[in-house]
């Protein structure tokens, strides 16, 4: 019952950003719904092609983070991947991350703390090569005088700082668990049921950092994650082209545009499947590089039904595949 009343009122939520959005950028839901009938199948072929790349390096960087002996096979990992990442997607205010755990200790027997431990690391990595290639995308757009110098370079270089910081940290996923720890015997939250679980798995969770932050796994796993990120952008750029966003906006400047819409569905505040607040992000990015507001949204938004289809599609093929492996 309360995971059903989180849902509704996640898409209430959901459904009043989106109305608010809606009347801010003079769009109809008719206008939307015109775009998507106008997708062309070849480009949507392309852009699953894209997605379907994206899985298998994040697949892979999960692969590499777990010690050799808990390692299953890549395909394996893909399909328990892609399930995790729908509920990641879907659930509100990434209450679905946790599934990744679920799945890898059921379907492939790794125990909690390692799988915990490789989305620690990867989560870590995600956002400091996101960091990184924001802020040297900021920083190039404000050199050639496509951004104002004003804010662009303090953000271009505070981007860059914590990419960096986050670099580190990830190289000392440890200290995260020692600090966790810290918060709740302070809070006294260790004497509750949970508090006392978590706070049993501490050693076995920060050992398995500290094997998933050893520097050659780390840097494997950086490597796999600028790719990664590449073609997540390139998926961006090639639907917003396709939904209108062509005249004026180079490259570049679409891939700093979209990039706000994964920091805004990244953050730990998204609704139901990310909607509104990712459209939000999109219209933000797009307004700073010229883009009106109208076709920033109606772009924004056929570019999230793609990617939800895709997810949908995806994680119910990794269901399906991870039953047939338990079967």
């Amino acid at each position: 019952m309360r995971t059903a009343l989180r849902l509704l009122l996640s898409l209430a939520i959901a459904a009043g950003l989106l109305a608010i959005l809606f009347a801010w950028g003079g769009v109809t839901p008719r206008q939307v719904l015109e775009s998507w009938d106008a997708l062309a199948p070849e480009v949507w072929a392309l852009a699953m092609g894209i997605h379907l790349g994206v899985y298998l390096l994040r697949a892979a960087r999960f692969r590499l983070l777990l010690p050799p002996a808990s390692r299953p096979p890549l395909l394996t990992l893909l399909s328990v991947s892609s399930s995790h990442n729908l509920a990641a997607y879907v659930l509100p205010a990434k209450t679905g991350e946790g599934t990744l755990v679920l799945y890898l200790k059921r379907v492939c027997g790794v125990s909690a703390g390692e799988g915990l431990a490789s989305l620690v690391v990867s989560r870590l990595l995600d956002l400091a090569t996101l960091s990184l290639l924001l802020g040297g995308t900021t920083l190039a757009l404000v050199s050639r005088g496509s951004l104002p110098g004003g804010w662009g370079w303090p953000l271009g270089a505070g981007l860059g700082l914590l990419a960096v910081s986050l670099l580190v940290l990830s190289s000392r996923g440890d200290l995260l668990v020692s600090l966790a720890t810290a918060v709740l015997r302070g809070l006294r939250l260790d004497r509750t049921r949970l508090g006392a679980w978590m706070h049993s798995k501490a050693d076995e969770v920060a050992g398995a950092l500290r094997f998933a932050s050893s520097e050659g796994r780390l840097a494997g796993s950086f490597l796999l994650s600028v790719p990664l990120w590449l073609l997540a952008f390139a998926f961006f750029v090639l639907l917003a082209r396709h939904f209108g966003i062509d005249e004026g906006v180079d490259v570049l400047e679409a891939t700093f545009a979209s990039s706000w819409a994964v920091v805004a569905n990244l953050l730990p505040i998204n609704g139901f499947a990310g909607a509104g607040t990712q459209e939000l992000g999109w219209v933000v990015g797009f307004k700073q590089v010229g883009v009106e507001e109208a076709l920033a949204l109606s772009a924004g938004l056929g570019a999230h039904l793609v990617q939800l289809a895709n997810v949908v599609l995806f994680g119910v093929l990794g269901h399906a595949a991870m039953a047939l492996r338990k079967g």
